[in-house]
């Protein structure tokens, strides 16, 4: 039998919230924006969303701790890539500390006609302007429109309890 946690008894733990929500599957996106200077930042995330289809909107959530907030509050745009299951490793790379990130890994990048770039020959890839920003709790909700969109063929890289996985259909 599970175990249940009422916060009004005891507060939910930041890990069990996150075990919590680790046991739905995911997709696994690539959250791009542009580093001052240039260059391309990424941040693997699993907090994404399709909002409206008119207009076409799109929200992120990123932690305000990290570099991506940052550079998405400042220049007003990212891109999000659905990546494919041989896309792991990208996937993996993107995850790491900015620090930690060597250039061990391959990373193919597609230019945009405007925001960042995206990762190339993702499932999907998306350009988004933001046009609003939500304050909620450790996080910002960015919505972005997509103003720029590339579908490819291909399988899923599925995220679940912590790891990664692809999906089996029937």
């Amino acid at each position: 039998m599970g175990r249940t946690t009422l916060a009004r008894e005891n507060p939910i733990t930041q890990s069990e919230f996150r075990d919590a929500w680790g046991r739905f599957a995911t997709g696994v996106t690539i959250i791009t924006s542009d580093e001052p200077g240039g260059g391309t930042h990424g941040m693997t995330a699993n907090g994404v969303l399709s909002v409206s289809l008119d207009p076409p909107l799109a929200l992120v959530c990123v932690d305000k701790s990290r570099n991506t907030h940052r550079y998405i509050n400042d220049d007003g745009w990212f891109g999000i890539s659905i990546v494919r299951k041989d896309q792991a490793d990208i996937a993996m790379y993107y995850v790491r500390d900015a620090a930690d990130r060597t250039g061990d890994v391959e990373v193919p990048l597609e230019q945009r006609d405007e925001g960042p770039s995206v990762i190339s020959g993702a499932l999907a890839a998306m350009s988004c302007k933001v046009v609003a920003a939500h304050d909620a709790g450790d996080h910002t909700i960015f919505v972005g429109e997509a103003v720029q969109l590339t579908t490819n063929d291909g399988d899923p890289l599925l995220y679940y309890t912590g790891k990664f996985g692809k999906i089996e259909l029937d």
